[in-house]
């Protein structure tokens, strides 16, 4: 009998007989936005709106398309990593020299990474930005390498990555250390991935905005009702010149804006403990990701913690404060394996009570649905996003909370689809909104159909799931099976 694409003994092939026709279909949609937005070295988040390579995307990217090819999921990680700094940072975006300076603002000539960040280590090439994104990255390639052990051993694949993404936390736990009680602190709006939250309000206010003398590049493909506005886009470049004409040194720029974001600093703790995996694996000692990664811990809970509230909140290290505002950010502490018991009840209340209920469409809006500054359709002021529904879900497992993962794992699934793997979606109504084929999106989505056979990586050296790993497929073999 004739074997189809779908019946081949291949990570997306095994567990075809018994999935869903609609689950065959999303593997087939995440395949061809994947693949649709590959550019030869690394995957676009979108075609028309993000035409470069971003750092926190790439590391999402890569983990759903581990499912797809372990190789290509390894690749999009190291292209990421050639655009390392010598400081250790990671920036926010590797830029493509293809691409002309219009198609994005703001374009390398405004970065000027090379020359401006040269001292603090900003590589000849490629250019970059000299901001960072959020560390998901130490997690991204710990799931990268248990997805095929095998070819990761085969291409020295943790023990090139290894030193790097080291260099990267280093980095973030020295020099970004800027309010002394060992959590990293953020100095841009862009920093912590949630560009325009109201949890920044506070601290803009604060920022005189750069004289308009830039173009957006963003408003000729996204809804001005979408975006931020363009104070806070004056706002934005403010900050990012001043840190620029200071070369990218924390310690010597006069950091406006500085906080300590819970959702950054939780990613951070998950990336110690992946370090701290890779480190046993190859052999090496690992206890000292793992110190690090308590120590974080006991930092967050200590310096962000609101018990009254029920939630995390961001630290204005300006004036030492607790900024009073209540965001998706402030639940992503949940990934933490070691948080306190009653921490996690509060934190699992506060996602199923008022504030966060969406049941429209089952996400986590990434604002307090009932605050004042709720905005259902304006840039991280309200919509609900799948990477921060993946987090909250990854949380969920960890701390137990099995059956409410998993209705959270089948909307993001369903959403996902639904939606043509929009960019992010209106809690209240379900509408798409923001970028179509949004490749973060659909990986992510891929990646949640496997979930229940994906141990977590951050615990024991469990061996991979067999349905999970196997042969990359061919790139004919993605092509047959985006169509």
């Amino acid at each position: 009998m004739k074997t189809t694409l779908l019946d081949r003994q291949t990570p997306l092939g095994r567990p075809a007989p018994t999935a869903p026709a609609d689950h065959l279909t999303l593997r087939r949609g995440a395949a061809r936005v994947l693949l649709g937005n590959w550019t030869g070295a690394s995957t676009v988040p979108s075609r028309t709106l993000y035409p470069h390579q971003w750092s926190w995307d790439s590391a999402f990217i890569a983990i759903g398309l581990r499912h797809l090819s372990v190789r290509r999921a390894q690749q999009e990680l190291e292209s990421l990593l050639a655009g390392q700094w010598a400081d250790g940072r990671i920036p926010h975006i590797v830029f493509n020299p293809d691409v002309p300076y219009g198609a994005y603002f703001p374009s390398p000539d405004f970065w000027q990474s090379s020359r401006a960040g040269h001292a603090a280590g900003a590589p000849a090439a490629p250019e970059t930005s000299g901001i960072v994104q959020p560390p998901v990255h130490a997690l991204a390639a710990w799931l990268v390498h248990r997805a095929d052990p095998e070819e990761s051993a085969r291409r020295g694949f943790l023990a090139r990555v290894l030193p790097r993404l080291t260099a990267w936390h280093d980095y973030l736990l020295t020099r970004r250390d800027l309010g002394g009680g060992g959590l990293a602190a953020v100095v841009h709006p862009w920093e912590p991935g949630m560009d325009n939250s109201p949890a920044w309000d506070r601290a803009l206010a604060r920022v005189e905005p750069a004289a308009d003398t830039f173009r957006r590049a963003d408003l000729d493909h996204g809804d001005p009702a979408d975006r931020p506005t363009d104070l806070d886009y004056g706002r934005y470049v403010r900050l990012a010149s001043a840190y620029r004409a200071a070369g990218y040194d924390d310690r010597a720029t006069g950091h406006a804006f500085a906080l300590e974001d819970p959702g950054f600093n939780a990613l951070l703790v998950t990336g110690e403990l992946a370090l701290a995996r890779m480190a046993d694996h190859l052999g090496q000692d690992g206890a000292r990701h793992t110190e690090r990664a308590a120590e974080l811990t006991r930092g967050l809970v200590d310096r962000l913690w609101d018990d009254d509230a029920g939630i995390f909140r961001a630290r204005d290290l300006v004036d030492d404060t607790l900024v009073d505002h209540t965001g998706v950010s402030g639940l992503l502490p949940l990934v933490v394996p070691g948080l306190p018991a009653d921490v996690v009840r509060a934190l699992t209340d506060t996602l199923d009570g008022p504030r966060f209920r969406a049941p429209a469409t089952g996400l986590v809006p990434s604002n307090d649905l009932t605050g004042p500054s709720f905005d259902a359709t304006r840039y991280w002021r309200g919509p609900a996003w799948f990477n921060t529904a993946w987090l909250v879900e990854r949380g969920l497992r960890t701390h137990g909370r099995d059956a409410r993962a998993r209705s959270l794992r089948e909307a993001v699934v369903a959403e996902a689809g639904r939606t043509g793997f929009a960019e992010y979606v209106d809690p209240l109504t379900g509408e798409g909104r923001g970028a179509r084929q949004f490749s973060w999106t659909a990986a992510l989505a891929l990646d949640l159909l496997h979930t229940d056979h994906d141990p977590d990586p951050t615990q024991a050296d469990h061996a991979p799931d067999p349905a999970l790993t196997g042969p990359d497929l061919p790139l004919t073999d993605l092509e047959e099976l985006s169509r």
